[in-house]
Formats: C-alpha cells, sequence, structure tokens
C-alpha cells in the first residue's frame, strides 16, 4: 500500500481541512473559540486519522482509525449544517464543503469496504 499522502481519501481530506479554515474566518469573533474552533478541529481530524491509521502497522488498525475518520466527518457535516442555520459564513461556500464532505463520505465507505476485504484474505 502507498503512504498516506498518495491517497486520493487522505488528499481531499485535506483540501475539505484548508476550505474549513478559509470559511471560519469570516464566522462571528465571538465563536473563535466555539463553533469555528470545533469545527476547525473536526476538519483537521479527518485526515489526521487517516494518516495515523495508515502509519499504523495493521489493516486492523487502519480500519479504526478510517472509522475515526468518519465520525469527524459527521461530526464536521453536522457543525457546518448548524452555522448555515444560523447565519455563519457564505452559504454557497458551505453548500460547496459539505458536497466535498459528501465524496469524502463515500470514499471512506470505499476505503473500509476494501480493507475489511483484505481482513478476510
Amino acid at each position: 500500500m502507498s503512504n498516506y499522502w498518495d491517497l486520493k481519501v487522505w488528499q481531499l481530506g485535506m483540501e475539505i481541512a484548508k476550505e474549513i479554515y478559509l470559511l471560519t474566518r469570516d464566522f462571528p469573533k465571538h465563536e473563535v473559540y466555539g463553533l469555528s474552533s470545533q469545527i476547525q478541529r473536526a476538519a483537521v481530524s479527518i485526515p489526521s486519522n487517516l494518516a495515523e491509521g495508515r502509519a499504523r502497522d495493521s489493516t486492523k488498525e487502519f480500519m479504526r482509525h478510517v472509522s475515526f475518520a468518519q465520525g469527524s466527518l459527521a461530526e464536521l457535516e453536522t457543525q457546518l449544517r448548524i452555522a448555515e442555520f444560523l447565519g455563519y459564513g457564505d452559504p454557497m461556500k458551505i453548500r460547496a464543503i459539505l458536497a466535498k464532505c459528501a465524496e469524502e463520505r463515500r470514499m471512506l465507505g470505499g476505503l473500509q469496504v476494501s480493507l475489511k476485504a483484505k481482513l478476510e484474505m
């Protein structure tokens, strides 16, 4: 298997994290330690968990970290919807990020299926 930075799912996670940081720049200043921080941590956690899991020595560990990334992605999507509901950030940018999140969810699911098949061999 390749290095974690060669994984398309990791690359998309990095892209999402970058876009989150750009988006949250425009959030109200009183949210800097609230929703902005939560959203940033969830976004960073997605590629971070993929990198950590890939760096581990076992497929089972990698699968576990893919699951963590899926959880962080669900958190991020929820928090983005809350931001949208509260009128924080550019709605078009939020929708574009949510579309990338949907693609990331599909890719994480495919990776999980592939890793399960590898374990069953």
